[in-house]
């Protein structure tokens, strides 16, 4: 039977939590005066005076119903970064334990493991972008704690293969994160709903992408209650904005606009995937189940450079392994994808 509480950093084991103002008293009607906050309002038109609700009951509770989970399965952290550095910081000792990550993957596994000191085995990805199954697995130690899988993957843009998600979750003894962050443009289902089939799976999603709100940094990680536990445990004690989920609560209301956005991003993937295999400077338009494509340009790193004097922004990855030559570029509107196209086409000529 798993239990993340094995996994634990020993010291952990015996924290006492920080008890906020808000942890003895769940009711938004009363005369509060526990928490030293201005009784007199905001400087501001709306009153921001009062801390936020530290556990997010209302936005978790509203999620729970979209995503068809219990809310005590959800765990919300500024952006998904937070999640990803509590899951470090929870479950992993360091200069002892190790984490794996499979590159070409996102970035910040690697960069929160270098900041708590924990030490990083890399798996290269297959050259078709797909977990090297046999590999991973033959490095797996009694120290290894973490293994990221990324899916669809940042920066090739692929779904990597569940059949082999899958047998990483069965033979790993300590905990798998999937990391979803573009699962609303993929055509799979999400992992989210095997939870329970696995304890040992943690799944990262985001309002950044599909839901368009990336300046409010919303990260979501969806978990067995006993994981989520831990990392409600040392998380800060308002790690939320009250605006943010005020404003997140709002906007899931309008699931419909959602919908609509994700429907036409994925029209625009379909038309400038062709445009783009018609310039003769593009070698390779890569498959994508995300909001980007990674291509291969001849010259890439001077295409990238040319296209920002034409305030053209693009992602250069060239020098990323088993990307060599590759740029990442996001689906834009119409618009804007018709002006990368302009300028790709007078740096072909």
């Amino acid at each position: 039977m798993f239990d993340p509480n094995d996994l634990l950093r020993p010291h952990l084991k015996q924290l006492v939590p920080y008890s906020s103002a808000r942890d003895d008293y769940k009711g938004s009607e009363g005369i509060f005066l526990d928490a030293n906050e201005n009784p007199l309002g905001s400087i501001t038109e709306d009153n921001w005076n009062r801390y936020p609700d530290p556990y997010q009951y209302a936005l978790k509770t509203r999620l729970a119903e979209i995503k068809a989970v219990s809310p005590d399965q959800i765990f919300l952290g500024n952006g998904s970064d937070e999640p990803i550095d509590l899951l470090f910081r929870a479950f992993c000792e360091p200069q002892k334990d190790k984490v794996i990550i499979n590159p070409p993957t996102y970035g910040m596994y690697k960069v929160s493991a270098d900041i708590n000191n924990v030490q990083v085995k890399e798996v290269l990805l297959t050259n078709q972008y797909d977990l090297d199954i046999q590999e991973l697995l033959s490095i797996i130690e009694p120290d290894t704690k973490l293994i990221w899988i990324c899916s669809p993957n940042n920066p090739t843009g692929n779904d990597v293969s569940l059949e082999k998600i899958e047998i990483v979750l069965k033979a790993f003894k300590g905990i798998v994160v999937v990391d979803e962050a573009y699962i609303d443009f993929a055509k799979r289902p999400s992992f989210i709903h095997r939870l329970r089939e696995f304890p040992n799976l943690v799944v990262l999603q985001t309002m950044s992408k599909a839901w368009g709100l990336a300046s409010l940094r919303l990260g979501m990680a969806f978990a067995s209650p006993e994981i989520v536990g831990i990392l409600n445990k040392i998380k800060p004690p308002y790690n939320l904005s009250g605006l943010t989920q005020k404003t997140v609560i709002g906007a899931l209301n309008n699931l419909e606009k959602k919908d609509q956005m994700v429907a036409q991003i994925l029209a625009n993937r379909e038309i400038l995937k062709t445009e783009l295999e018609k310039l003769p400077i593009v070698k390779r338009v890569y498959r994508s189940d995300a909001n980007f494509f990674l291509v291969k340009i001849n010259e890439a790193r001077e295409v990238y450079l040319k296209l920002i004097d034409q305030q053209v922004i693009l992602r250069d990855r060239s020098k990323v392994v088993l990307c060599e030559e590759g740029i990442r570029i996001t689906i834009g509107t119409q618009e804007e994808n018709k002006k990368l196209i302009e300028e790709l086409k007078k740096l072909s000529n």
